[in-house]
């Protein structure tokens, strides 16, 4: 059985999964994290069900090494091209930021017309339509790529004209269609919220599947009793970082996000696992 007091693995194609670490360290405070981050084969979202699934297949691997307790995959693409195929092939429990993102958006729509935007991988799978409507088939599911959000976000732009007006120009759709509930279903895009909210309104309830992951994942831990309860002192939870390239780069992004700075980040030689 695996130690209640183990790191939890998270990973992510680069620096977006930062928001499901973040909200990881704000629920579950006790939990050490191990973060890897793919920097070097960025972006996922253009690649193809079998690269990604190789790719997650590799990062897994090295978080192994770490001795995690359980694993995070803290990406929309990895979650919805990866996650079937490995999640049996683990002795650790592996969750996504799929699910918790669609039970929310489910329980949450009045009109049953919800919008989701991702990568065009994310969106390209039907991923969320398949799961809520294993929830609740009456729902209508829009979903829209969004690719140039990521860019306007990892360049710092989260508060600029161009990027609303970009915002507005994809979202145009689902103010046709009404939706009354939109998933952020990419892990860079709640970095947007507060632009999102200002274009879509209160009428639209925003869904932030990094911030259900966290509560699905402090469900699950307890369930398992793989919590860790903060009863060893000299337990205090760590947080270590890994990326593929350019940690310079993630340093400075993680820095601008966390709740404190990041002082190391290591590079791993992701190929050989």
């Amino acid at each position: 059985m695996a130690d209640r007091y183990a790191p939890i693995g998270v990973f992510d194609s680069g620096v977006g999964g930062l928001t499901v670490a973040r909200e990881i360290m704000r629920q579950l405070p006790n939990e050490s994290i191990e973060y890897f981050g793919d920097t070097a084969r960025v972006p996922y979202g253009t690649k193809s069900r079998a690269t990604v699934t190789r790719y997650s297949k590799q990062i897994i691997r090295f978080l192994q090494t770490k001795n995690v307790k359980a694993i995070v995959v803290a990406c929309n693409t990895a979650s919805a091209y990866a996650l079937e195929e490995i999640e049996p092939q683990l002795d650790i429990p592996i969750i996504g930021v799929v699910k918790p993102g669609a039970v929310e958006a489910a329980a949450t729509t009045q009109n049953n017309k919800i919008g989701v935007i991702g990568t065009q991988a994310t969106i390209g799978s039907g991923i969320y339509t398949q799961t809520i409507h294993k929830i609740r088939d009456d729902i209508e599911v829009m979903g829209k790529a969004c690719p140039l959000l990521v860019s306007l976000v990892e360049e710092g732009w989260l508060h600029d004209r161009i990027t609303d007006q970009v915002i507005i120009r994809y979202l145009a759709p689902f103010f046709d269609a009404g939706v009354d509930t939109l998933i952020m279903g990419c892990t860079h895009y709640p970095l947007l919220r507060t632009a999102f909210r200002k274009i879509l309104g209160d009428e639209v309830k925003l869904v932030n599947p990094a911030y259900e992951t966290a509560k699905e994942l402090g469900i699950l831990l307890n369930k398992l009793n793989l919590n860790n309860d903060g009863a060893l002192s000299d337990k205090k939870p760590t947080y270590e970082y890994y990326v593929s390239d350019a940690a310079s780069r993630f340093m400075d992004f993680a820095d601008s996000i966390l709740p404190f700075d990041v002082r190391n980040v290591s590079i791993v030689p992701i190929e050989d696992y």
